[in-house]
C-alpha cells in the first residue's frame, strides 16, 4: 500500500488525532474529509449521498428513543420493584443476591438494550445491597455487575444490535429473537458460576420473603414486567415497527412512572431527557463519522479486497468465523464496541456472505464478542463504569470477572459452531435463513 496515498493518510490521520484524545467519531469525521479533499471528490456530492442515506434509514431513531427507555425507568420506581420481584425469585438461596444481579440483568434485558445503561441504573442499587453490612467485597458485587450487564444487548431489545441491522441490512426482528436462547445461556452460565463460588466461599443466604408477601411484591412489579411483553408483542405480532416499538418502550415506561408509581418529579424528567440527548448526541457522532468512513472505505473498495484475499487464503466458513472471534476479541481490548460494529464489522460482511454465512447468525456472534470487550482488559468500559461506582480497584475487579469471562467464551464458542442454537427460534417464525 503507498504510504502517501490518501486513504493511508487518512488512517493516519483518524489514528492519530484518536490517540491525541480526539473522539473517534470527530476523528473519522476530519479524516475522512482529508481523504475526500486529497483525492479530488466532489464534497457536495458525497454529502448528498450521505444525508439520502441518513433519511433512509429510519432503524438509527431506535436508538436514542432506548435510551431515553432506561432513563425513564432509572429515575421511577421501576427499578427498585423489580430488583424486589427478583429478591423473591432468586434471593433465599446461598449468594442469594448474587443470584438476584443475574436474574435483574434477564428482566433488565427486555428494557433497556443497553449494557452501561443497565450497569449505570440497576448496577448501582446492586453494589448497595449487596456490599451492605460487608456481605460481599465491593470487588465481587462490582465485577458481577459488569459481566451481568452484558447480558442486556444480547437478549431483546438490543441497541448493538440495531446498529448491526444498519450495516448489515440484516432484520432487526429476527436478530432480536436470535439473541434469546444465547443470553439466557449466557445467564444460565454466570448463575453456575455464582452458586459455585457461593459454595467455596461461604456467601451468605439472605432471609426469605415470606410467602404472604409474594402476591404484593408481584403485583408492584407487575406493570414494570409486562414492558418486555408489551415492546417485544409488538414487534412480532407487526403491529409496530421495531422503531415504533422503541418509542413505544419510552411512552410506556414514562406513563407507568408517572400515572401508576407516581415516582417521577418534573425536575428528574427534565434530568432524564438531558442526559439522553447527551447519551444520543455522543453515538450519533460516533455514527456519523463511522458512516463517512465507510463511504471512503467503499470508495477504496476495501472489503472486496479482503474477501479476494479471504477466498486466497481457503477459509472454510467454521475457519472464517474462528478468525473474526479472534480479531473482534483483540479488538474489543482497545476499541469501544459501537466503533468495531460501525468500521470493522462491515469490512467482514462481504467475505461472510461469500461463504454463505447466515447474517442473523453472524450478527449475534459479532454482537456477543462486542460485549466480552466491554469487561475484557485493558480497554473494559463496564469495568472502569464499575470501578467509578464501587471505588474498589480495577485490578480486584479484573480477578473476579475472569472465572465469569470463561465461562463466556464457552457460550461465544457454542454459539459460533452451532448456529442453529440461534437461528432456531427465528425459524419458528418464519425466518428462511
Amino acid at each position: 500500500m503507498n504510504l502517501t496515498s490518501p486513504f493511508s493518510l487518512a488512517i493516519v490521520a483518524i489514528t492519530a488525532l484518536a490517540f491525541l484524545g480526539l473522539p473517534i467519531g470527530l476523528s473519522m469525521m476530519v479524516g475522512s474529509i482529508l481523504y475526500l479533499f486529497m483525492s479530488g471528490a466532489d464534497m457536495g456530492t458525497v454529502a448528498e449521498q450521505f444525508l439520502n442515506g441518513m433519511y433512509s434509514n429510519y432503524i438509527i431513531l431506535a436508538v436514542p428513543l432506548f435510551v431515553l427507555a432506561a432513563e425513564f425507568m432509572n429515575i421511577g420506581s421501576m427499578t427498585e420493584r423489580l430488583l424486589t420481584f427478583c429478591n423473591v425469585l432468586v434471593g433465599r438461596f446461598r449468594g442469594g443476591l448474587a443470584q438476584v444481579n443475574v436474574v435483574q440483568s434477564i428482566v433488565f434485558a427486555g428494557m433497556s438494550g443497553s449494557a452501561i445503561a443497565d450497569a449505570a441504573g440497576s448496577g448501582k442499587m446492586m453494589q448497595n445491597m449487596m456490599t451492605r453490612d460487608g456481605r460481599y467485597t465491593p470487588s465481587y458485587a462490582a465485577a458481577l455487575t459488569a459481566v451481568t450487564s452484558v447480558i442486556g444487548p444480547i437478549i431483546p431489545p438490543s441497541i448493538p444490535m440495531v446498529i448491526y441491522a444498519l450495516v448489515s441490512d440484516a432484520s432487526i426482528g429476527y436478530l432480536f429473537l436470535a439473541g434469546m436462547v444465547p443470553g439466557l445461556l449466557m445467564a444460565a452460565l454466570q448463575m453456575m458460576q455464582v452458586a459455585i463460588t457461593a459454595r467455596r466461599k461461604n456467601f451468605p443466604v439472605e432471609e426469605a420473603v415470606p410467602l404472604r408477601e409474594i402476591p404484593m411484591i408481584t403485583w408492584r412489579a407487575f406493570p414494570a414486567l409486562m414492558m418486555p411483553v408489551v415492546l417485544l408483542g409488538c414487534i412480532y405480532s407487526g403491529i409496530t415497527t421495531p422503531t415504533e416499538a422503541a418509542a413505544l418502550a419510552s411512552a410506556y415506561a414514562l406513563v407507568i412512572s408517572i400515572v401508576i408509581y407516581r415516582s417521577i418529579s418534573f425536575a428528574a424528567f427534565y434530568d432524564a431527557l438531558k442526559v439522553s440527548s447527551k447519551t444520543t448526541a455522543s453515538i450519533g457522532m460516533l455514527i456519523a463519522g463511522s458512516l463517512v468512513f465507510n463511504y471512503v472505505v467503499t470508495v477504496e473498495n476495501i472489503p472486496d479486497s479482503l474477501r479476494v484475499v479471504m477466498t486466497s487464503w481457503d477459509l472454510s466458513p467454521t475457519g472464517f468465523l474462528i478468525l473474526v472471534n479472534v480479531i473482534l476479541l483483540l479488538l474489543g481490548c482497545v476499541l469501544e464496541g459501537t466503533a468495531i460494529l460501525l468500521i470493522i464489522v462491515p469490512v467482514f460482511i462481504p467475505t461472510a456472505q461469500a461463504l454463505g454465512i447466515d447474517m442473523v447468525h453472524f450478527g449475534v456472534m459479532v454482537v456477543v464478542n462486542i460485549m466480552l470487550g466491554l469487561i475484557t482488559p485493558p480497554y473494559g468500559l463496564l469495568l472502569f463504569i464499575m470501578t467509578n461506582i464501587s471505588g474498589a480497584p480495577v485490578k480486584d475487579i479484573i480477578g473476579d470477572a475472569l472465572p465469569f469471562l470463561f465461562w463466556m467464551i464457552v457460550c461465544l464458542l457454542l454459539i459460533t459452531f452451532i448456529p442453529d442454537m440461534v437461528l432456531w427460534l427465528p425459524r419458528m417464525f418464519g425466518y428462511q435463513g
